[in-house]
């Protein structure tokens, strides 16, 4: 699958065709409604003067932006095309119905009318559902999946396979084989994955029709042991096909940086982990203005839990605890209590699954993600930003830097109350599951932006609606 790259991050260009191709099934819905409704009164939803341009590229964008929330796209990797029917009409009827209603009391002049929207939004639904029908059977033929060769010879290009099937991007991509692995050291591997190659390897790559190459070796250096094939390599990129080493392919394709491939040089010298002063501006706006409208919006539920955190089990209702942020600097994080009072009277321990110590109303809480409300204080104080690696604990964090190589980078931008690696891996509740997220929180420290951070805000709504990552 092809991508583009917009401030840093990598998005698949099917994707963007199709949200293109969405927006304007969703305008053409909305024409649609109208003239159902309206048969004898015309409209023009592209004429800049006709009101009702304005009002179908809010609906338009809030449908999409609700569709993205939901996880629509990836939902037919995990669930199939069902789960992408179900998540669609909850998007649709429930998440954005509801969405424009909220804007709609607020500016009443973009309002459609109930009996358009409601019809608009039948007739979205179902083009929107032949749309993706048609995208998902292109997306999945086998002659638009793109071919990977892998040339490694360690437990590093094992690695590659492994993470482009977790990952559920074997839909989109083809792995023909490994080049220079032996089944005697990797007997996991399939066997039908292991190529010699008895003709030259840009001959091979045209006969196999390969796209691209990706170099997976514990060693490069020939005085070393490696086996790179510099020149053929070069004879492979001039003939039309991609070379990319194996850190750099699952930064793209998976959204994460692979701590095994990880090298201190390739930090310093690859296209990331820069400063801009523009980013920082941005995003501490955003920060403000996102927080005092989440108030205005959560003060009530906020009271609420107050009151039903108060009224099981007694003051104190907030809880506060020291978490480490931005370079190292230690600061008091807020949250309403959802545990005991005396949960940590023999010191600090990771949360486990079905924790004893979490109240009846905590739980609950914790699943909807109310006991982080407290935590928009963090954010106007400047403590927090409100997308970025999660905060730990000193405790915690002087132990896994220690055993996690590169942890301490994950402090190089600002904690936040959501992050990239929340969306991408359950909660963590050891030493190995802070590595494999420490995978995701290096990809936002190197990569964060604003559009970034618009993304994780959207696509946090599946998390909160779901409940996932919570113990």
């Amino acid at each position: 699958m092809f991508h583009i790259r917009i401030f840093n991050h990598y998005i698949p260009f099917q994707y963007v065709v199709l949200t293109l191709v969405e927006y304007w099934v969703l305008v053409l819905a909305v024409y649609c409604a109208h003239l159902l409704r309206f048969p004898n009164e015309a409209v023009s939803v592209l004429s800049f003067d006709d009101p009702t341009a304005l009002k179908t590229s809010l609906y338009a964008v809030v449908m999409l932006c609700c569709t993205l929330a939901l996880g629509v796209y990836e939902a037919k990797i995990r669930e199939g095309f069902s789960g992408v029917a179900v998540r669609s009409i909850v998007a649709f009827f429930l998440l954005g119905c509801g969405s424009l209603t909220i804007l709609y009391y607020i500016f009443p002049s973009l309002q459609l009318g109930r009996g358009l929207l409601t019809l608009a939004v039948i007739i979205s639904l179902a083009l929107c559902l032949l749309v993706r029908a048609v995208f998902f059977l292109l997306v999945d033929s086998s002659q638009l999946r793109r071919r990977i060769l892998i040339w490694g010879n360690g437990a590093k290009a094992l690695e590659v396979i492994k993470d482009i099937k977790q990952s559920g991007k074997s839909h989109n991509l083809e792995v023909v084989g490994v080049v220079g692995a032996q089944e005697s050291m990797h007997p996991e591997l399939d066997p039908e994955l292991l190529l010699n190659i008895p003709v030259s390897l840009v001959e091979f790559c045209k006969h196999k029709k390969i796209d691209e190459i990706v170099v997976s070796l514990d060693e490069r250096r020939r005085d070393r042991g490696g086996n790179l094939p510099l020149d053929e390599l070069i004879d492979c990129k001039l003939s039309g096909v991609d070379v990319m080493n194996a850190l750099e392919f699952c930064e793209r394709e998976i959204g994460r940086i692979e701590l095994s491939n990880l090298d201190p040089s390739w930090m310093l010298f690859s296209d990331g982990f820069k400063y801009s002063g523009a980013r920082d501006v941005s995003k501490r706006v955003f920060d403000i203005l996102i927080s005092l409208v989440l108030i205005l919006l959560a003060w009530p539920f906020m009271l609420l839990t107050a009151l039903a955190v108060y009224l099981e089990d007694g003051a104190p209702v907030l809880y506060k605890q020291t978490r480490v942020g931005h370079k190292d600097k230690l600061f008091d994080l807020y949250k309403f209590r959802s545990m005991r009072t005396d949960a940590e009277k023999n010191g600090a321990v990771w949360a486990k699954q079905n924790d004893d110590r979490v109240t009846r109303v905590g739980a609950f809480i914790r699943n909807t993600r109310l006991d982080e409300l407290p935590q928009i204080y963090n954010v106007l104080k400047g403590d927090m930003s409100f997308v970025g690696p999660r905060p730990e604990r000193p405790e915690f964090v002087k132990d896994l830097k220690e055993q996690v190589p590169f942890y301490g980078e994950r402090h190089r931008v600002k904690p936040g109350l959501m992050g990239w690696a929340q969306l991408k891996y359950p909660y963590g509740a050891s030493v190995e599951d802070a590595a494999q997220k420490l995978r995701y929180d290096l990809y936002y420290t190197k990569n964060h932006s604003l559009l970034l951070d618009i993304l994780i805000l959207i696509q946090t709504v599946e998390v909160v609606l779901l409940g996932k990552g919570v113990r």
